[in-house]
């Protein structure tokens, strides 16, 4: 009946007696015959003739299968109107697969975009892990680090503390990428069994021009002799692009046991682990032989009181951080100082320890006495104290200040607009 109707809306067609007798027919028997319907005669000669003829139903192994309607359907010359089932017209829609394709190519290069493996320019080569290398026959260590935006301070340029921990980071890693790092902190195997770890005894640093946000700096550390139970240490930090040098600094490092507290000479099972190490070269920075001046509190012409050591400041040895000790010693610089100069060099002599629960006094004392009137002042050293509040000495200091601004615009007092 519906293949019926369906033809019957195309083609009009005239009842005939088969067709009402078919009626009183039962559907689906074997012997109902369709094929009584006719299209209605035209004038024209070739006029089209359709038959609907319903074909007995198949068996297969005693099993009728029951075929669609559709299928019966046959022009005269009997071809099947439905065209057969290709390769091509089972295909896709080429514009839905072709979108398909864009998704997957774009999504693809997403991900190699957040994969960031595309090559640097050469300002931009850092070391991806901050591991570092050894350079130089093995005896130089060279690490690379950017100044990161909360590593700046009101100048706009890298702080004091920031430069120091590239300092003792390298130091650390050369010991570790030249496999002498043992279970303790910086400390070779035998060391460790001897329960000795390594304590600086001076440092100098000479700061010829501070890095800004950005920047990427390299630095070099290698280790020397010093004396008979001492070693030196030197960095060389320079400008990962051009070149230029930044930051030099030496250091005298000696043995103490981490149980007595107390210095130790190097054994010669220690010894026999670092010396292939050592580098026979000059200090990068001449030493300075002029003794340090002992400060009190009559001498001290600014004193920082209350100074304690937070938990944060302690190292895994149990003491703090020697970097801490540079930031108490410039609590006690004159604000003036700090505003209209910036640090050059300092030389720093530690004398002992302090633990979690000691109270500090930072002293010092300006060596000019034109203070007042910086503008008109060049260079100007300061003397250091960093003790115990009972008097012990901790640190003896000295530092070099020159004032801002000079290199770039010769003019001492001369601040630049956006600064001012």
């Amino acid at each position: 009946m519906v293949a019926t109707a369906a033809t019957s809306s195309f083609f009009p067609v005239t009842s005939s007696p088969d067709s009402s007798d078919s009626k009183n027919k039962k559907l689906g028997s074997g012997s109902t015959n369709l094929g009584g319907i006719k299209s209605k005669p035209s004038a024209s000669s070739g006029s089209l003739q359709v038959k609907a003829n319903a074909q007995t139903s198949p068996k297969i192994n005693g099993t009728t299968v029951v075929t669609s309607p559709v299928e019966g359907f046959k022009n005269e010359d009997g071809a099947g109107s439905p065209h057969p089932r290709t390769f091509i017209n089972q295909l896709p829609d080429w514009s839905m697969l072709l979108a398909a394709i864009t998704t997957i190519f774009l999504a693809a290069e997403k991900q190699w975009m957040m994969l960031d493996w595309k090559p640097r320019r050469p300002d931009m080569l850092i070391d991806p892990f901050g591991i570092g290398r050894i350079v130089q026959d093995g005896l130089v260590f060279r690490q690379n680090f950017s100044i990161r935006s909360y590593e700046i301070g009101a100048d706009r340029t890298a702080s004091i503390e920031t430069l120091m921990n590239h300092l003792q980071e390298t130091a650390i890693n050369h010991c570790k990428s030249a496999g002498l790092l043992g279970e303790g902190f910086g400390a070779t195997p035998e060391m460790c069994k001897k329960n000795l770890i390594w304590v600086v005894t001076r440092m100098q640093v000479v700061f010829d021009r501070y890095p800004t946000w950005g920047d990427v700096v390299q630095v070099d550390t290698c280790v020397s002799a010093s004396g008979k139970n001492g070693m030196r240490r030197d960095w060389l930090v320079s400008d990962s692009k051009t070149g230029e040098v930044l930051t030099r600094a030496s250091s005298v490092w000696v043995m103490m046991n981490k149980l007595t507290r107390r210095l130790s000479k190097i054994p010669e099972e220690v010894r026999g682990e670092i010396e292939p190490y050592f580098m026979n070269s000059d200090p990068v920075v001449a030493e300075d032989s002029r003794k340090l001046v002992k400060l009190d509190k009559s001498m001290a012409e600014h004193v920082r009181k209350g100074l304690t050591p937070r938990w944060s400041d302690l190292d895994v040895n149990q003491h703090v951080n020697n970097v801490k000790y540079i930031g108490w010693i410039l609590e006690s610089a004159p604000l003036p100082v700090l505003e209209t100069h910036e640090l050059s060099s300092m030389t720093l002599e530690y004398r002992r320890e302090c633990g979690r629960e000691s109270i500090l006094q930072s002293l010092t004392t300006v060596s000019d006495s034109s203070v007042g009137d910086l503008v008109n002042v060049g260079e100007i050293e300061c003397q250091h104290l960093l003790q115990l509040e009972e008097g012990s000495e901790i640190v003896r200091g000295r530092t070099q200040w020159r004032p801002k601004y000079a290199k770039s615009f010769g003019n001492v007092g001369q601040i630049p607009a956006e600064s001012a």
